[in-house]
């Protein structure tokens, strides 16, 4: 035999009557095992389908002299040792007996860990994993996660025997490639058994799923999943509408604050929320309308078009996830409309938001706009035909598109301190009035 060649074994291991094999074919059954070491004594235990790829296994002979005398053998043969065509890898385990300790994962259970390899979390659906692991029973409940392992799922099932038909069936299988986005040529599942015996599943959302509580109430902003482009009449895929939008600022010369956001927006309709966040070194906000119809409206009005003239402060908007903002704080930073401004002031931490020293007390109107002592009224300077104290949304078409607003007259200038909203000088170019620029 070649010196060169690859040794099927280790040479300096200490003989044990446990033997190790290596690079066995996928998912080798113990009749295998027992087919290849059976000539060279009686076989007492094997463990098949160990290490990471379940391509290793141990072979354990009643006798030390059985399991060198297979060692030795195979170490001189000019054939090598083989199943299924594929060469073995022999040598001297470190055990010196195979203990068929169950690990947790061998238990059998109700509920399944599957672990979905050859994919990224959302190529694989919830409803594809149910889809899948219906077809052995009623599945209850589902849960996806991502851990170091990658994409895995529970899924609960009634008893224990529907759960081990499942895990026989698909362990190591493959999801039908029809299911599959066109991207992902093949996944394969490893499936256990978990510690689990009932799911906590508080929300449906695409995530998680309980199929025995219709009650349960669903999470819209995690519905992503549900949320797929819906085709329309001319075969286009219609984008998903939300009440929410999504706002990206570009070129901030300017300072946009929430009371800004509050003007643009509610020309089109009642701002219920407001959130102003930064992602990506950019500037975002959230404005969240009563309805999708609004939110609609001023999308198509506002996308594209600058808050202040000479491009800046430029919006690009979009549809959001959520339906409902969760607005705590009462800041420059975020705003719920839907709360009276006094509750909403008593239910800010101290530290929240407060006029710096100097400035003048801003107060605010039942439309939520900001009106200072010494500071004109956004109203005057957006709407100058609408008279003091009017109401301050205007319907769209009256408003949009190409209008630009001219400043008050003779605005007063604000006191330091006090929020700038659309109609007052901006930061740093004093002249500057703001309008919808396109």
């Amino acid at each position: 035999m070649s010196t060169s060649a690859q040794p099927q074994f280790r040479y300096t291991q200490t003989p044990s009557k446990v033997l190790h094999l290596r690079n066995l074919p996928w998912e080798c059954i113990e009749e295998e095992l027992v087919e290849l070491c059976k000539p060279f004594g009686k076989i007492v235990n094997t463990k098949c389908n160990v290490g990471a790829n379940r391509n290793q296994a141990f072979v354990e002979f009643s006798d030390l002299n059985q399991a060198i005398n297979m060692v030795t053998y195979y170490a001189s043969s000019s054939e090598p040792a083989q199943i299924r065509g594929k060469t073995v890898y022999i040598q001297y385990s470190n055990r010196h007996e195979i203990v068929n300790n169950k690990s947790p994962g061998d238990v059998p259970g109700n509920v399944l860990l599957v672990t979905i390899e050859g994919v990224e979390a959302g190529d694989v659906s919830i409803d594809v994993i149910h889809l899948v692991f219906s077809a052995f029973g009623f599945v209850h409940k589902i849960a996806t996660f991502e851990k170091a392992a990658g994409f895995q799922a529970l899924i609960q099932y009634s008893d224990v025997q529907t759960a081990s038909t499942a895990r026989d069936s698909l362990d190591g299988r493959s999801i039908p490639r029809y299911l599959l986005p066109s991207h992902v040529n093949e996944c394969y599942l490893r499936i256990s058994y978990s510690a689990h015996t009932d799911l906590n599943i508080k929300f449906q959302s695409h995530r998680s799923r309980d199929y025995t509580n219709p009650h349960l109430p669903v999470n819209p902003t995690a519905m992503d999943g549900l949320l797929q482009p819906v085709v329309g009449p001319d075969g286009k895929k219609k984008e998903f509408e939300s009440n929410v939008l999504l706002a990206s600022i570009e070129n901030m010369q300017y300072a946009v604050t929430v009371d800004v956001l509050h003007t643009v927006f509610s020309a089109f309709g009642t701002v219920q929320k407001i959130a102003i966040f930064e992602k990506n070194g950019g500037t975002q906000a959230l404005i969240q309308y009563p309805d999708i119809a609004i939110a609609a409206v001023a999308k198509e009005a506002l996308e594209g078009h600058c808050i202040y003239d000479g491009g800046y402060c430029k919006l690009h908007l979009s549809y959001s996830r959520h339906t409902d903002l969760n607005v705590k704080a009462y800041s420059d930073k975020s705003r719920d409309y839907t709360i009276p401004i006094s509750l909403a002031m008593q239910q800010t931490p101290a530290a929240g938001w407060q006029n710096p020293p100097g400035a003048s007390a801003v107060g605010y109107t039942s439309s939520g706009m900001p009106q200072g002592h010494a500071q004109t009224s956004p109203v005057s300077s957006w709407f100058p035909a609408m008279p003091s104290g009017g109401h301050t949304f205007v319907s769209a078409p009256s408003t949009f598109p190409g209008q630009a607003y001219a400043s008050s007259p003779s605005p007063a200038q604000p006191s330091p301190g006090v929020p700038q909203a659309i109609g007052t000088q901006p930061l740093h170019q004093p002249s500057q009035s703001p309008y919808y620029g396109s």
